[in-house]
Formats: structure tokens, C-alpha cells, sequence
């Protein structure tokens, strides 16, 4: 007697981002028949490119969003090696990024300052490095001092009495939270270990110019993991800091492709196509449904053109952001996942990228760019963050050559109000370049306007998710509801937490496991 031929499974995977793109090639890979559905008309998502001419005819093409990774798991390093491109991993300057700050005292001017050169999130890890003295100032530093005087339990300083200042009597509320499970947001911790100077001074800028969020809101767990487990075994947050730091990969805590991060989605892209996976642009999935028979999931799509299709599959991994991904599995969810719990549309972020010919912009007067705090108001300067791209990566200064420079700016965080006047997602497009020629001249020390070349302005509706503690157990609501459902799988940021290394990891264990 003889068997059959054997029946290829099928798989489909909606959202073209890096995360649907690495969906789609692991399953192609593990022996599916995969096509790949994307509503906009090119791939990569938030890992895109944005390509510029010169005025001497030259095309220059830059990151349209992530232009790096994280290097603290090896994650990205892997998949890149994996696509033949680690001859093009690249390091940043070693010139470190500044703060722009508020005045430090009546009648002064908003100042920059370098950011602490050992911190995560802009928690320092020396207490006694310059930068931190020279961004705190002596009350706010003394405070922050008072975190170096719990020691671990055990240790030949647990019961010194040379202690100066009573140390915070925190570590058993933050070792209960590890116990429970319990919530835990950046700002209640630093907080109490270092005090509110180090948290508006240090903290928030780098919070909000990161993660767009609000350091109170943001879930510790989710942007440092590791860091909370830290802090109670070395007994004092700098420590932890330093210790996590250290145990990191040697060199810059991030790391980028020569030519920019969207050569790594297009790889991805090319090697899906090589592979035998089909993928579609401008094809937008509408509905998912349980097929009638076994354990097969049924998708319907819609085409630009107007045409509908309903494609029965094995399996499907949907890789889209968080609401249009909550939009598709609700409806078969049973009620497990209510239109209440649905994640929230992000406020939304503009990049506004310069090209400019700028020589005063040569000696990198602020290293690789800037975070701003939130206490700076928005008349001041309207932007969160600068990125100095020519500064931060060698390969785009040789590209460009000369006297020219490229500055990125990021516009919109999610504390500003519905009806804030500041700059962000919705302004005008006129409005984000004169707002970033001004506000590159204020953070640099450097008119930039003169010698402006070119310039592109970038949206980005929900480019972030809200990696709140709320969030968090949300996701892992999600999670669990998923686990029994076979053949339907999840994957993105809004899931994994923001950054290329969380997106990668997560995406890996849930489509191979």
C-alpha cells in the first residue's frame, strides 16, 4: 500500500514589517507555501528607507525610521549573519549623545549637557563620572548619592556605620514586587532611589525622546529587563546599572548596517521571494475566521483595485501593529479580547530630516545628537529628540563628503494633550521644516537654515506601542488566549516592546519554536 503525496502546508502572514518579513521567511524556510499580504505599497514598515537627490544629481538614501539595534542580546547580530550581511555591521562615533535641559537657575538659558556615558535610560551607573554632576548639580547629586548605601545582604558593607546619609528603604518593596509579579513603572523606582532630580534631569529626556512615553507609565520590566532582579541583588540602582552594563556586550550599546537598517528588511525581503514566498503590497486582510474543517484559519482580503479574495490556510501569523492586529483576532477571540482592551491609536511621530551644508556642524558640537527634556517648552524647542546621522555613523559622513551634514529630528510625544500646540504627527509638513531648522539651530549652536539642501518629513501613526505596565498586562492576556489556538500566532512591537532586538527575539521563538 502506498501513501499519498505529501500536502504542503500553508501559511499567511499579514504585515509586511520586519516582523511579518521574518514570519515569512522562517516559515518558508521550516517547508510552508507562505504569501505575505502588506496594505501600504512598499515593505519594511518602520525599518524603511527614504531616498533623496542631491542637487548634484546624486541619490542619497537614509533610514526612513530605526537606523540601529540593540546589541545587549544577539538577536539582530544573529539574523543579520544569518543574511550574509555582517561585513556591514557598523558601530556608532564613540562621541556619546547630550541633554538639552532647562535653565539650571533664575536668569540662565536652556543648556546642553553631555548624557551620562554609563546609564540605561539615562540612569546613571557612576555617580561620580562629570557629565552627572555637571547635568545635576550638587542638591539633586547628593540626592542620588543616598541609592549607594544599601549593600546586598551579605556583603562586608551591609552593616557598615560609615554611611554619611541614611540610605532609601526601598529594596524590600522592590524585591516584594519581583515576588508578586507586581507592576513596576521607571519613575517609581528611580524615583525612590535617586530622587526627582535625576528622574526630570536625567530619566525623562531620554524616556520621552526614546519611547515617547511618560516615565511614570512606562513598565520597567519591558524597556530594561533584568534591571529590577539588579537592583535588589546589588543593592543600589547605580550598581545595577553598572552590572547590567557590564555584562553587556563590550563596545556601543547599539549598532547599525552600513547604508542604513532598511538593507536589513530588504534582505529579508529578497530572500522571502528566493525562498518561493509570495508577497503582496497595496492587499489589505479584512477579516480573519476558524475554516469549517480542522484546525485552518481563513483570511479575507481586498486589493486597491477593488478585488476581494478569501485565501483557507494551515496557519497565520498576523504582524501588524497593535489596534488593526486586535481588529482581526477579536472577532474570533470568543470574547476574550474586548473591543474595551483594545490598545489605543498612537499620538503619532513626524521625522523631519536636513540635509545641509553646515562646516560649523564638522567637529560634532553635540557628539551623535540630542534628548530633550520635557521640561523644555515647546516654543523653545518643539523637537524631542536629534539625531546628528552624519555625526553617529562614518559611513554616511564619507558618503556625503564635504562640508555636508544630515540631522534628524523626531516630533510628538504621547503626554502631549489632544489640543497642544506642539509639534507633532498632525503639523503641517511646511510648518515641521521651518520648526526643525529652528529648533537644529537652537540645539546644535550651529545656523543650519543658510545651507539647507534638502529635507523629507517622515509619519509614523503608530510607531511606537505603549509599553505601560496596563500594557504589559495586556500583552500578556494576549498571550495566553493565543497559546490555545493553533495555527494562529502574533507577532510586533506592540507585543515584544519596542526596539529591533525585542522584535527579532520574540518574533523567532513564537514562529520557530
Amino acid at each position: 500500500m502506498t501513501s499519498g503525496p505529501a500536502v504542503t502546508p500553508t501559511a499567511f502572514v499579514v504585515g509586511g514589517g520586519v516582523s511579518g518579513l521574518l514570519s515569512a521567511w522562517e516559515l518558508v524556510r521550516a517547508g510552508y507555501e507562505v504569501t505575505l499580504v502588506e496594505a501600504g505599497d512598499s515593505l519594511g514598515g518602520c525599518v524603511a528607507p527614504q531616498t533623496v537627490v542631491l542637487p548634484e544629481g546624486r541619490e542619497l538614501t537614509l533610514d526612513a525610521g530605526a537606523e540601529s539595534f540593540a546589541v545587549r542580546t544577539p538577536a539582530v547580530r544573529d539574523l543579520v549573519e544569518e543574511l550574509g550581511l555582517g561585513a556591514a555591521v557598523v558601530a556608532p562615533h564613540p562621541g556619546g549623545s547630550w541633554l538639552y535641559l532647562p535653565p539650571s537657575g533664575p536668569g540662565q538659558d536652556h543648556r546642553a549637557v553631555p548624557a551620562p556615558r554609563l546609564g540605561i535610560l539615562g540612569i546613571p551607573g557612576d555617580l561620580d563620572a562629570p557629565e552627572v554632576a555637571e547635568a545635576l548639580g550638587p542638591d539633586a547629586l547628593e540626592r542620588a548619592r543616598r541609592d549607594l548605601h544599601d549593600s546586598p545582604v551579605g556583603s562586608a558593607d551591609a552593616t557598615s556605620a560609615t554611611h554619611p546619609m541614611p540610605a532609601p528603604p526601598s529594596l524590600d518593596t522592590w524585591r516584594q514586587a519581583i515576588e508578586e509579579g507586581a507592576p513596576v513603572t521607571v519613575g517609581a523606582v528611580v524615583r525612590d532611589r535617586m530622587g526627582e532630580g535625576v528622574l526630570q534631569t536625567l530619566v525623562a529626556p531620554v524616556v520621552a525622546g526614546v519611547h515617547s512615553a511618560d516615565p511614570d507609565t512606562l513598565d520597567l520590566r519591558t524597556v530594561a529587563p533584568g534591571l529590577l532582579e539588579a537592583l535588589v541583588t546589588e543593592g543600589s540602582l547605580a550598581r545595577a546599572v553598572a552590572a547590567r552594563r557590564a555584562a553587556a556586550p563590550p563596545g556601543a550599546v547599539v549598532a547599525s548596517l552600513r547604508g542604513g537598517m532598511h538593507t536589513l528588511t530588504a534582505a529579508l525581503a529578497e530572500e522571502v521571494l528566493r525562498a518561493g514566498g509570495r508577497v503582496l503590497t497595496g492587499t489589505r486582510a479584512v477579516t480573519l475566521a476558524r475554516a469549517t474543517a480542522g484546525h485552518r484559519w481563513t483570511v479575507e482580503l481586498t486589493s486597491r483595485a477593488g478585488g476581494t479574495e478569501a485565501v483557507t490556510v494551515d496557519r497565520v501569523v498576523v504582524a501588524t501593529d497593535g489596534p488593526r492586529a486586535w481588529d482581526l483576532l477579536a472577532p474570533v477571540s470568543g470574547g476574550a479580547l474586548s473591543a474595551a482592551d483594545r490598545p489605543q491609536e498612537g499620538a503619532g511621530v513626524a521625522l523631519v530630516t536636513l540635509v545641509v551644508d553646515a562646516p560649523g556642524l564638522d567637529a560634532n558640537p553635540r557628539g551623535t545628537g540630542l534628548l530633550v527634556s520635557p521640561a523644555v517648552p515647546s516654543e523653545v524647542v518643539g523637537a524631542k529628540a536629534l539625531t546628528h546621522v552624519s555625526a553617529k555613523w562614518d559611513w554616511a559622513r564619507q558618503e556625503l563628503g564635504g562640508h555636508r551634514h544630515v540631522l534628524r529630528l523626531s516630533y510628538g510625544r504621547v503626554t502631549d494633550a489632544p489640543d497642544s500646540a506642539a509639534p507633532g504627527y498632525r503639523t503641517p509638513e511646511e510648518d515641521l521644516r521651518a520648526r526643525a531648522l529652528a529648533d537644529a539651530t537652537a540645539l546644535t549652536g550651529v545656523d543650519v537654515a543658510a545651507g539647507l539642501v534638502d529635507s523629507f518629513v517622515v509619519r509614523w501613526k503608530s510607531a511606537l506601542p505603549a509599553a505601560t505596565t496596563d500594557h504589559r498586562t495586556r500583552v500578556e492576556s494576549v498571550r495566553t488566549w493565543l497559546e490555545d489556538q493553533p495555527g494562529l500566532d502574533a507577532v510586533g512591537a506592540w507585543l515584544a516592546g519596542t526596539g529591533l532586538a525585542a522584535i527579532v527575539a520574540d518574533a523567532r521563538r513564537r514562529i520557530v519554536p
